[in-house]
C-alpha cells in the first residue's frame, strides 16, 4: 500500500509512516499485550484481529481528512509501536499526542524520539499552537518521556480506560513552540524577556512585503528545525557584516525564494522593534511590487499569498504582528 497520503518522517533509525493494511497482523500481536493495553485509554483487551483492520483503515481516512495522524513506528522495516496526533475540535489550534511501544522495545529511547519528532513536525506544518498529552497516574515511564521531550505538567484529570473498564486519574501535560526545540532531547526553554536588558546587542533583521498584481502579500512559514517553526512571517533575514539592509534583503530573497529584486524596487515602509532572548531585534520592512522569477520555497518553507484583510488570520512571530495592521491599512 502506498504512503502517498503522508510523507514518512525520520527520527534517527526510526521511520514514522502511515499505517498499512499489511501491518494489521503485527499490530494486533504487539498491542494485544496486557502490559501495553492497560496503559492506553481507548484500547480494549483482549484486542481482536478485526479491530486492527478497522483501526488501520480509519487512520488513513483521518489523515486524508486532516483530523488525525496515527502513524506506525518502524525500525529496520519492523513495526515497533505507534504514535498519533489528533486535533481538538473544541479547542482550535490545539491537538492531543499519544503513543505506545511494544514491550520488548521498552527502554530503547523509541518513545521520546517518535513522540518528539511528530510533535515538532505538527507545530511546524499544521495550524497548531499547543499540544497536550495525558498519562495514567501510575505510568511514570510515559510521564518521563514527555518531560524529556519538553512537555510541562499541566494538572490532573480523569479518563475512561477501556481495557480496565474504569475511570482513572491521569496527569495532563502541554507543550508549545517555546518548550519543543529542534533536537531529540530539547533543553529547558529560556523565558522570553519582557524587555531587553541594559546593553543588549542589536540584532538587525530585514523583511519584505512582496505584493503581487492582485494586491496579495506573500507570507513564508518557518520550517521544522528553526525557532518558532510553523509561524508565518514576511520573507527576509539577518543583515550580514558590511551589508546594507537593501543588499541583505536582495540576497535573502534570492536564497529563500529564488527571485531577483533590485534596490530601486524596494520601498522602506515600517519597522518592528522587539526584545529577543537577551538581544534586541530591529526589523525594517520594505515593500516590493516588482521582481524577476516566481517565488518558491527553496528552504523547505511553505508559501501563501494572502489578502491584506486576512493577514491577521495567520499565526506570526511577535515582531511581525505589529506590522500587519499597518500593512493592511496601507494596502
Amino acid at each position: 500500500m502506498s504512503d502517498a497520503i503522508f510523507a514518512p518522517l525520520q527520527a534517527g533509525d526510526l521511520t514514522l509512516r502511515a499505517l498499512r493494511a499489511e501491518d494489521a497482523a503485527e499490530l494486533h500481536r504487539l498491542v494485544n499485550d496486557w502490559e501495553v493495553a492497560r496503559m492506553l485509554a481507548r484500547v480494549p483487551f483482549p484486542y481482536s484481529r478485526a479491530l486492527a483492520d478497522e483501526w488501520i483503515a480509519s487512520t488513513r481516512a483521518q489523515i486524508e481528512a486532516g483530523t488525525a495522524w496515527h502513524l506506525a513506528i518502524v525500525r529496520d522495516e519492523a513495526l515497533v509501536g505507534c504514535v498519533g496526533l489528533t486535533t481538538a475540535r473544541e479547542r482550535p489550534r490545539h491537538a492531543e499526542l499519544g503513543y505506545w511501544v511494544a514491550r520488548r522495545h521498552w527502554g530503547q529511547g523509541i518513545g521520546p524520539r517518535a513522540a518528539g519528532r511528530l510533535a515538532r513536525w505538527a507545530l511546524a506544518n499544521l495550524d497548531l499552537d499547543e499540544i497536550h498529552a495525558s498519562v495514567l497516574e501510575e505510568n511514570a515511564r510515559s510521564a518521563a518521556v514527555l518531560a524529556r521531550i519538553g512537555f510541562q505538567e499541566d494538572g490532573w484529570a480523569e479518563q475512561d480506560f477501556t481495557a480496565r473498564n474504569a475511570r482513572l486519574p491521569v496527569r495532563r501535560f502541554r507543550a508549545g513552540r517555546a518548550e519543543l526545540s529542534a533536537g531529540p532531547e530539547p533543553a529547558a526553554p529560556a523565558p522570553a524577556p519582557a524587555a531587553a536588558p541594559a546593553g543588549a546587542s542589536l540584532l538587525l533583521v530585514v523583511a519584505c512585503g512582496l505584493v503581487d498584481a492582485d494586491g496579495r502579500v506573500l507570507l513564508a512559514r518557518r520550517p521544522e528545525g528553526k525557532p518558532m517553526a510553523g509561524l508565518w512571517e514576511f520573507p527576509g533575514g539577518k543583515v550580514g557584516p558590511g551589508e546594507t539592509p537593501e543588499a541583505a534583503l536582495i540576497r535573502e530573497l534570492q536564497e529563500e525564494l529564488g527571485i531577483d529584486v533590485s534596490a530601486a524596487c524596494l520601498a522602506p515602509f515600517a519597522f518592528a522593534s522587539h526584545p529577543l532572548e537577551g538581544r534586541h531585534l530591529l526589523m525594517p520592512l520594505y515593500l516590493c511590487r516588482r521582481w524577476g522569477g516566481t517565488p518558491e520555497g527553496r528552504e523547505g518553507q511553505a508559501l501563501a499569498w494572502v489578502r491584506p484583510n486576512r493577514l491577521g488570520d495567520y499565526a506570526m512571530p511577535p515582531a511581525d504582528k505589529p506590522l500587519v495592521a499597518l500593512l493592511r491599512d496601507f494596502l
